[in-house]
């Protein structure tokens, strides 16, 4: 029984081993899961921790450093931190500016220029300063790594930073350490110089072409006061920041474009003509007359106004860039073009009224002498000197020769026969009219004066008498025309009839005039002599032979002689009125310009004919109404031959034909060919 209990003692110890084994085993089953389980989670910290190691033994190392080097590498950051710190201060700064100067500068633009000027101040510190602070920040970058109080690959990418701040503040001059800031504030400066100057650049209201004359001076500047002010105060910034050319390359064009605007109203494409396009200066002479006026408007309101303006605007950067910005603008709105057309003119075929419309175009340049050398006097307007130099001695040269060869042009003309209507030729009416202009206060002050300057570049003397004597003998190169002409006509009674009408034309047209005056009242008296003398001859070998023609004689009214006496009438009557018709349908073809002259001979011939005429009509009419056909013989009555009479002698309207040499030999075609001219000729 004591061993059955031993027994079931030893059975339950065993069982209660097992147990405890059971719930040990358990236990560290349970352990390890969970030591598993935390293994699995450590691997990733265990990871962490090994990548952080570095840093760490970095940033423990300075304690593992030499205590001297500890000691001093507090300093030396001290010392490279601050500039540093400054530089980003300012930094920080510049981009606390961006927002005022991405606004429009037209809202307070004085602000605007303040706050740009507060980021180009800034800007600068930063220039100068940006690579100081590097250079403390490499040094102590250098002191780490000699001392090693810092971890190399630390110090590594430290250095990587620092040379890609070096490269940046090398790269365009520090431009990138406002971000483009600056540029685009510079862009709005521009944008607001060009808005100023296109807003207030209005064309000069003009009145009507023809009053250019009468049009007012404009004010010393066109844009006011307080827009200059803020173009010079946007120059001051943009010039600073090397923006000139730009600045003058906006104001060149709005106002050279404000310039062409105002010339638009004058209409002005006559400037663009070439000389293909016109066969002599007649054709465009009208067109010469404007060039003066438009030149002078131009220049006394447009250009003197721009030449004001530029001064005004750019006279603070000096005077070449306002004299050069003067230039360019007077080049691209015009004034070539008005001295192109001037050489064009002087290119033209030679004429006597050329000559004229050069002294017009010297007398124009002459009159704005003054203002052409105060504004185009500078070395940016050299071309426009140079163009105005060539086209003033184009004018002179071709004035001279022109005039001086006149006299040869009368001459050559002596060889053309004279006109068939006996009238005055037009050589004669027009050599007379142009030589009283030559000689008159509009041209001859002019026409000396380019006399004088083309005798001085050959280093000749010229004296007045030269001119007056030169026109003097062009005048007696026409009488000698006149009285070769007069000798040409094979008819007696038409050269009579031409020595008439060209002798009084001289005396009329010269009579009162300077060139008259120069002649002499002896040499007039002379003239009206000759047309007195030639009238007389000619109405006694034409119409004063009429009369005869209806005698008296035999006439005697009684009843056996009456039948003679009708028949004589009849045969008188015929042969006046075939003498009548014969006359009038000759001198029907003649001219007399002058109409005091014309009236005065039709009514002597009417004198002479008609009372004659009258009175036999009267005594001698019935005999001849008696006839069966009394219209054979009465064929006018008196109102009608007083009325065809009175008839006699009108001009006929473009009668004459262009005034060109008819000439033969060489030496005569080369001098025609030379000097072409208008005058209309004397046939």
């Amino acid at each position: 029984m004591a061993e059955s209990v031993i027994r079931n003692t030893n059975c339950d110890n065993r069982i209660h081993n097992l147990i405890a084994a059971k719930k040990s085993l358990k236990l560290s089953l349970d352990k390890s899961k969970s030591l598993g389980l935390a293994l699995n989670k450590a691997g990733p910290r265990l990871d962490e921790i090994n990548q952080r190691l570095p840093s760490l033994e970095a940033a423990v190392r300075p304690i593992r450093a030499d205590k001297d080097a500890l000691v001093a590498v507090g300093g030396h950051i001290n010392r490279a931190v601050g500039p540093a710190a400054a530089v980003l201060k300012v930094f920080d700064a510049v981009h606390g500016l961006e927002k005022s100067l991405l606004s429009d500068p037209r809202n307070d633009l004085p602000g605007y220029l303040s706050v740009l000027k507060r980021l180009q101040e800034a800007l600068k510190f930063l220039g100068d300063n940006c690579g100081l602070a590097i250079q403390w920040l490499e040094d102590i970058v250098e002191y780490l790594q000699d001392n090693a109080v810092a971890d190399e690959r630390y110090l590594s990418n430290l250095k990587k930073s620092l040379q890609s701040l070096r490269d940046s503040e090398a790269d365009d001059k520090g431009a990138h350490l406002d971000g483009g800031l600056l540029n685009a504030a510079l862009d709005k400066l521009e944008v607001e110089f060009l808005r100023l100057l296109t807003e207030h650049s209005v064309p000069l209201p003009m009145s009507s072409p023809g009053s250019l004359g009468e049009q007012a001076v404009i004010s010393p500047s066109p844009l006011p006061v307080t827009v200059i002010q803020k173009l010079q105060a946007i120059l001051g910034r943009l010039i600073a920041n090397n923006r000139l050319e730009k600045c003058i390359s906006i104001y060149v064009e709005v106002r050279s474009s404000n310039v062409r605007a105002s010339l638009q109203a004058l209409d002005l494409d006559y400037l663009e003509i070439s000389i293909a396009e016109f066969n002599d200066v007649q054709s465009i002479e009208g067109y010469i007359a404007q060039w003066g006026k438009h030149l002078e408007f131009a220049v006394k309101h447009l250009f003197e106004a721009e030449f004001k303006l530029c001064n005004d605007v750019f006279e603070r950067i000096g005077l070449d860039v306002w004299m050069g910005c003067f230039a360019k603008i007077t080049a691209q709105a015009g004034i070539l073009a008005f001295l192109q057309f001037g050489k064009t003119v002087t290119e033209s075929k030679k004429d006597p009224i050329k000559l004229l419309k050069l002294l017009d175009i010297f007398a124009s340049l002459n009159k704005l002498r003054l203002d052409f050398n105060r504004l185009f006097g500078g070395a940016a307007c050299i071309e426009i000197q140079n163009l105005t130099r060539d086209l003033i001695k184009r004018v002179i040269d071709g004035a001279a020769e022109i005039f001086w060869e006149l006299l040869l042009q009368v001459e050559l003309q002596r060889q053309i026969p004279p006109p068939a209507d006996a009238g005055v030729p037009r050589l004669v009416s027009f050599i007379t009219d142009y030589c009283n202009k030559l000689l008159g206060d509009d041209y001859k002050p002019i026409l000396t004066q380019a006399l004088v300057i083309h005798r001085s570049w050959k280093h000749e003397k010229f004296q007045e008498k030269l001119l007056v004597n030169e026109v003097v003998n062009i005048i007696k190169a026409i009488e000698l025309n006149v009285e070769t002409w007069t000798k040409a006509y094979e008819d007696p009674i038409i050269s009579n009839l031409f020595a008439m009408n060209n002798h009084y034309h001289l005396f009329k047209h010269l009579k009162g005039t300077k060139l008259g005056d120069l002649l002499g009242d002896s040499w007039l008296r002379e003239h009206e002599q000759y047309k007195d003398y030639y009238a007389t001859i000619f109405l006694r070998d034409s119409w004063g032979k009429l009369p005869g023609h209806l005698s008296r004689e035999g006439l005697i009214l009684f009843s056996g002689g009456r039948a003679t006496a009708r028949d004589l009438v009849k045969k008188r009557l015929k042969t006046f009125n075939e003498a009548f018709d014969e006359m009038f349908k000759k001198q029907s073809c003649l001219v007399m310009p002058e109409r005091d002259l014309r009236e005065k001979t039709c009514q002597q011939i009417v004198q002479a004919v008609v009372p004659v005429y009258r009175s036999y009509m009267q005594n001698y009419g019935p005999l001849v109404e008696q006839d069966g056909n009394p219209s054979k013989y009465a064929k006018y009555s008196v109102q009608t031959l007083e009325q065809m009479l009175a008839s006699l002698f009108l001009p006929k309207p473009g009668r004459y034909a262009s005034f060109k040499g008819r000439l033969h030999g060489d030496k005569l075609n080369n001098v025609v060919a030379d000097l072409r001219r208008t005058a209309s000729a004397v046939v």
